[in-house]
């Protein structure tokens, strides 16, 4: 964390039990408001998700407020620093998913693939039998993308289990039951996605531990079978190897992001997860 930038931004997640998520999602408000922090956290029964952003002393003191909720001390973290505030305020919200997958009762915590640090994650997707998944939407894979991976094609995250459905049937035709590699941007779609694709039979399920933006972080380029830019969630729209500013900008009407400098046809609706 550079402790120097005018603001820290904290994204972050952990699935956990929470028996009372609209208790703890009250505290956290209070809190935040006496930090002065913005963003958005959401909780819900299965845990916490979100990404905010203040002062370095603020984020601490915020996340060791959340590490010291029920099963998160364990709470995944990815520190970016920024010259202005990315958010206009703070909500904290109750939802019924951290991330919406609609596809009823599974265990992220207990039941998702296999992580992977960078050097095992290059070596697994450069394997031509290994099937690599984009589990994020068009819009985003448009910016950048893993050499080799199929893209969905899908516009929101609910999407994903209809797809994979199909996909899998394919697969199964074929006679294949492959080694599935996925990843996502911070890593919590892939802790849902992955358990999806375990329920559906697949054993060798893998994906990015600390997803793209660790991966972006912690890989230098040349050793990097990323290409592209990763779109992020807030005012940066995109980042590059090292987590610099991307190439990228989003359209004022609808938010997807295009290339700086290029035409930009507006799709008239805001991204979703």
């Amino acid at each position: 964390m550079d402790e120097t930038a005018p603001y820290i931004i904290a994204a972050l997640y952990r699935f956990a039990t929470f028996p009372d998520p609209q208790g703890l999602a009250a505290d956290l408000r209070a809190r935040a408001a006496e930090l002065g922090t913005c963003g958005t956290l959401i909780l819900a029964r299965e845990g916490i998700n979100g990404t905010v952003a203040g002062s370095a002393r603020a984020i601490e003191a915020l996340v060791a407020h959340i590490r010291a909720l029920p099963g998160c001390a364990g709470l995944d973290v990815k520190y970016a620093a920024a010259a202005e505030a990315p958010f206009a305020r703070m909500k904290v919200k109750v939802k019924a998913e951290i991330v919406t997958l609609g596809a009823g009762d599974l265990d992220p915590a207990n039941k998702a693939g296999d992580y992977l640090d960078p050097a095992a994650w290059n070596a697994l997707i450069a394997d031509p039998d290994t099937v690599v998944i984009d589990t994020r939407n068009a819009y985003e894979v448009a910016c950048g993308t893993f050499e080799r991976a199929v893209d969905p094609g899908t516009r929101s995250f609910r999407d994903f289990p209809a797809w994979f459905d199909d996909f899998a049937q394919k697969l199964r035709d074929e006679g294949r039951q492959p080694k599935i590699a996925m990843f996502c941007t911070g890593g919590i779609r892939c802790e849902k996605s992955t358990a999806l694709v375990k329920s559906r039979g697949f054993e060798e399920v893998y994906h990015l531990r600390g997803g793209i933006l660790r991966y972006l972080e912690d890989v230098p380029e040349p050793e990097s079978r990323w290409r592209g830019d990763c779109y992020v969630f807030d005012d940066r729209v995109a980042v590059g190897h090292g987590l610099k500013p991307g190439a990228h900008i989003a359209c004022r009407a609808c938010g997807h992001p295009y290339p700086r400098g290029t035409d930009h046809i507006c799709e008239g609706a805001s991204p979703a997860m």
